[in-house]
């Protein structure tokens, strides 16, 4: 959001007031995609659930919940499964690992969606992985176990024709998982010369004011050169 900090807001004010009228929307004019409520175990809202009142059991209903409070807020430009592996990886490093489920479970689990954003994973994962979470919910001791697995069941729910994309198509719709993207010079180039200056790997050429090819075999996907680029010629595929 483009404010940030600690405000203490009125229950039942909803997501759309506290993050577009307090927060004042989202920077850059990119799009509001998601927004995760409640800290790593919180569940991830779309645009759709906007007008939903902040409170305990109306976030619990839509897979989500208060916890500590906290709100992440992510544009077009974030992938909501790599968000769910992401959470998930930091969450299985918290488990006092007393049971199995939650212990060893977890792990599992981070392993299945990182299959995901790295293209190794089947359709057949996807229901593993709902499975798995399942599981993890019912049978884990504590509340770590039981909630650790929202991220992940809501942005299967709400956002599913990603996880397919990755699976399907090995494309990653946000241009985040690497193993699923590279990047192009487009006709804006200007032969500027900037990215091919700052590329870590030199592995982009051209001649000034000629248009700059990137060399693929060696591309790291680093996202630097499109980072530079005052003309918008580069893009993600």
């Amino acid at each position: 959001m483009n404010n940030t900090g600690l405000v203490e807001v009125p229950m039942g004010m909803t997501l759309r007031q506290i993050i577009f009228d307090i927060g004042g929307g989202i920077p850059g004019g990119k799009q509001f995609k998601a927004v995760q409520t409640g800290g790593p175990s919180g569940g991830c809202l779309p645009a759709s659930k906007l007008e939903l009142a902040v409170d305990f059991d109306t976030l619990w209903e839509e897979g989500s919940m208060m916890g500590s409070g906290g709100m992440i807020v992510m544009d077009e430009m974030t992938c909501m499964v790599d968000t769910a592996r992401y959470f998930v990886g930091f969450l299985k490093f918290e488990s006092c690992g007393k049971c199995t489920t939650c212990r060893e479970g977890l792990r599992r689990l981070h392993e299945l969606l990182t299959d995901v954003t790295t293209g190794k994973a089947t359709m057949e994962t996807l229901d593993l992985i709902e499975e798995l979470s399942e599981t993890i919910e019912a049978a884990s001791l504590c509340a770590l176990g039981t909630t650790a697995v929202n991220p992940v069941r809501s942005t299967m729910k709400l956002f599913r024709e990603e996880y397919e994309a990755h699976v399907r198509d090995h494309k990653c719709p946000a241009g985040v998982c690497k193993e699923l993207i590279h990047y192009e010079i487009t006709d804006k180039c200007t032969g500027c010369l900037v990215c091919g200056k700052r590329c870590p790997e030199t592995c982009i050429k051209g001649e000034k004011k000629q248009l700059h090819v990137i060399d693929q075999t060696r591309c790291i996907k680093c996202g630097i050169c499109m980072d530079v680029c005052k003309f918008d010629a580069v893009q993600v595929l």
